[in-house]
């Protein structure tokens, strides 16, 4: 066969790049360093159900299963997601709304990180740009890559236990900005807002003409004196569209559901042309399983609340104890108490290190020397600080700080 010299497609390197970026890519190759002569403790992702102690209800599990059998939910579901599942979650998030939301205002994802990747498509349009928090989730840094938006960071201020900086958001902002995003209760910081700063929030963005992305995916799992309060309570200041899913709070990450929900008393939204362009995008997008689809309505009316007080009670205890624990190892700190979601941020003092020179060579040399996973801050934003989630057991989580702390008195210099 004669040698076929040229052929018209190559690789994706735009792809590769974003994709770099990613929670999974970084730690798989953090995962590359794994010496397997200890057992594995993974605290670089958010995922309380591999641990039998953090076990979503049996209640949810038969929703799945009654749905499947019903045979209800076997065809194509709309764009937008079925209506029963977008009227129960309306009503849902009613419950901490002054006032009620219609199922027209719920739209259906495949996951919170479809939700991104939705909602980043709508706003985006050449020459705009987009307020991101720094430290940030890095989904959204990966999925900008293929937006027009430029990405403008503005600061988590950590001794004001990771408060937005407004002033430097206001710095930021100019008439090409779109939109600012907040995480809350806080992926990666553990933090958990104010009503009177969230509403400073909503009145900055109002000033600045722009709308409130508000990631709302630990909604509920807090277990400090700050009460989760929900940003579209001000959807009546700037409009806001909240981004949730069952993946934390119903502790089923791997179902992939989430949901779009348009928390704007005064219809700018609608008016801008904002909700018909999220209808368009999800007519052209994945869907979630309509058997996911079919079983949430019951999962949200019969999912009791002791499960979820439950579940928050052994955060607050699991954030207690990698709380305690990291403030008696050496050449590190954890300046701020987690009160909500599954993280801490957690402060590398590098220049006291011997061979360690930043915080992904000290998350490859934890990995290799002491079989722990914890994620890089440089990959969210804020380098020479590390990710550490809490969503494990106590004992696991004891015996990771204990060889944190090894690992630290190890490469401390003398």
């Amino acid at each position: 066969m004669e040698k076929q010299e040229y052929w018209g497609f190559k690789e994706n390197h735009d792809l590769n790049a974003a994709a770099a970026f990613t929670i999974r890519n970084i730690l798989q190759a953090i995962m590359e360093n794994i010496d397997e002569s200890q057992p594995l403790i993974h605290l670089g992702h958010g995922d309380p159900s591999a641990f039998p102690l953090f076990r979503t209800p049996t209640i949810v599990e038969d929703a799945l299963v009654e749905s499947i059998r019903s045979a209800k939910f076997n065809c194509y579901p709309s764009g937008v997601g079925i209506a029963p599942a977008r009227s129960a979650i309306a009503k849902y998030l009613s419950r901490d709304l002054p006032y009620k939301l219609a199922a027209d205002d719920v739209f259906l994802t495949a996951g919170a990180n479809h939700a991104i990747e939705v909602i980043l498509t709508v706003v985006a349009r050449p020459g705009a740009n987009i307020l991101f928090p720094r430290p940030n989730y890095p989904i959204y840094e990966a999925r900008s890559r293929f937006s027009p938006l430029e990405v403008r960071h503005y600061d988590l201020i950590p001794e004001k236990g990771w408060e937005v900086d407004l002033d430097g958001v206001k710095a930021l902002a100019n008439d090409k900005t779109v939109a600012i995003v907040l995480i809350n209760p806080g992926n990666p910081c553990g933090n958990v807002f104010t009503s009177e700063h969230m509403k400073k929030i909503a009145e900055t963005a109002r000033q600045l003409g722009i709308l409130v992305i508000a990631d709302e995916v630990y909604a509920h799992q807090v277990f400090g004196e700050k009460p989760f309060i929900p940003m579209g309570v001000f959807g009546d200041i700037a409009p806001v569209i909240t981004l949730g899913s069952l993946s934390k709070r119903w502790i089923v990450p791997g179902w992939r559901f989430g949901w779009i929900a348009i928390t704007d008393r005064i219809g700018i939204l609608q008016q801008t042309g904002i909700v018909r362009s999220l209808t368009s995008c999800l007519t052209i997008t994945a869907d979630p399983p309509t058997v996911i689809q079919g079983a949430v309505p019951s999962i949200i009316a019969n999912t009791s609340d002791s499960f979820f007080l439950n579940i928050n009670k052994l955060l607050k205890e699991a954030a207690d104890i990698l709380y305690e624990r990291l403030n008696e190892i050496p050449l590190v700190a954890c300046p701020y108490k987690p009160e909500g979601s599954m993280f801490a941020m957690v402060k590398l003092n590098i220049s006291a290190f011997d061979d360690v020179v930043d915080d992904t060579d000290f998350c490859m040399k934890l990995a290799k020397e002491e079989s722990i996973i914890v994620f890089p801050g440089d990959a969210a934003g804020l380098k020479n600080w590390v990710r550490v989630s809490f969503a494990a057991e106590p004992e696991v989580l004891k015996d990771a700080t204990g060889r944190m702390k090894a690992f630290c008195l190890r490469h401390a210099k003398h």
